[in-house]
């Protein structure tokens, strides 16, 4: 067991929920400097993602939230064709590759910005936004450009990532003056850095050097068949945590996706310490899909958190659950580091669990583990944010800016 003054401690969903309450506490007392929380809301907020769930999943066969959705945008299912056409020699075989995809789709995945568009080849179609990267990110991989073995393009290589250019991945997304992506630079630097924690971690990774590794990392953890789900996400922050720029470090230890915020509570060495791990639990809920196609079970879905992002935070925002109580601040953009987003992005996180019930209840289902978080995610509150703000704001943008480095939002 861990010391809740050890900052290792915060590499952790758990430690991700309890901070996140700790501040909603703040927020229910008045006592958040930026936003005031009204909980009377929480039932009209509820009654708008049922109203999405029952329009897209009428027979409440709900996936999970996961970037798989993103390669089927368009009813196009880009990854089971490359399934059918790919020579992976086994299951274990596939599921590195998968491993591969998803893990480097994900790590692009931070917002693209309001203008941004991919137009993919095969279908002549136009994507934006999180679809547009997913799109984008599955056709480099098919292309071989994260791959160090000509013959062997359909995979994910260290090498290939260390040496990534910021022209080759402005190229891959068709991004340029015309085409500005945000945070070019944060994702290739990105890339980078993961390219070389790979090649330097042959315990997490396998002696191949590749992200796909972890599968096998993954699946030597699993019990009779069956991974926590929480044992996905520890694996992903103790393999990955020190891909992530310029954060901060407590006594040696990279607190990724960790912010400041005064009124977090804590004690010690983290004191006022607020962690996310938004995109590592993305990825956690990511590989949900691949382990389960190996034949491992994955267990304790709820254990992971709701993820603390522009779509779930808008929600909130939008539903009048969440409200600046300076309205001028939705009018200027926030650095991510800043207390206004830690405070959105926390309240979001603790608020999502206390949605997730009521939407439950509204459709008749008792049992957690029959609609766990990471489906209420997809069916859902995200789409919901979105829905919402497609309705209010002309470009669909969330009602808050967030200044960007292409790594966190």
């Amino acid at each position: 067991m861990i010391d809740p003054n050890d900052p290792r401690s915060l590499l952790s969903a758990a430690a991700v929920r309890e901070r996140a309450e700790a501040l909603l506490a703040q927020g229910l007392a008045g006592r958040l400097p930026h936003f005031a929380v009204d909980p009377g809301r929480l039932g009209a907020c509820a009654d708008a993602v049922v109203e999405t769930i029952r329009a897209n999943y009428p027979d409440l066969a709900i996936p999970y939230h996961a970037r798989w959705r993103h390669f089927a945008v368009g009813g196009f299912e880009r990854w089971g064709s490359l399934v059918h056409a790919a020579p992976w020699e086994d299951a274990a075989a596939r599921a590195r590759a998968a491993f591969d995809l998803v893990i480097v789709s994900v790590l692009l995945d931070a917002g693209a910005g309001p203008t941004w568009r991919y137009e993919e080849g095969r279908t002549g179609e136009t994507y934006a936004r999180s679809e547009g990267l997913a799109v984008a990110s599955f056709d480099m991989f098919i292309s071989g450009l994260f791959s160090a073995e000509p013959e062997d393009p359909f995979r994910v290589d260290a090498r290939a990532l260390a040496s990534l250019t910021e022209a080759e991945l402005a190229q891959g997304f068709q991004a340029g003056p015309a085409n500005p992506l945000v945070g070019l630079p944060g994702r290739t630097a990105l890339m980078n850095r993961l390219g070389q924690v790979v090649a330097a971690d042959p315990e997490g990774f396998g002696t191949e050097a590749r992200p796909g590794g972890l599968f096998d990392r993954l699946a030597a953890r699993a019990r009779d068949g069956a991974l926590p789900a929480a044992a996905i996400l520890d694996t992903l922050l103790a393999h990955l945590g020190p891909i992530w720029p310029g954060r901060i470090v407590v006594e040696g230890v990279d607190l990724g996706d960790t912010w400041r915020h005064p009124l977090a509570g804590g004690a010690g060495e983290t004191a006022g310490l607020v962690p996310f791990h938004k995109l590592s639990q993305w990825l956690a809920y990511s590989l949900l899909e691949p382990l389960e196609e190996a034949g491992i079970a994955v267990t304790g879905l709820d254990a992971l958190t709701g993820l603390p992002e522009y779509r779930n935070g808008g929600l909130f925002l939008d539903t009048g659950v969440l409200a600046l109580k300076d309205p001028a601040e939705a009018g200027r953009p926030h650095p991510v580091e800043s207390p206004l987003v830690v405070e959105w992005r926390a309240l979001t996180v603790a608020l999502l669990d206390r949605i997730a019930p009521l939407v439950r209840e509204r459709l008749g289902i008792a049992e957690p583990d029959d609609l766990p978080l990471a489906k209420v995610l997809e069916g859902g509150t995200w789409a919901t944010g979105r829905r919402l703000a497609r309705a209010l704001r002309p470009d669909g943008a969330p009602p808050l800016a967030i200044e960007s480095d292409g790594t966190v939002f």
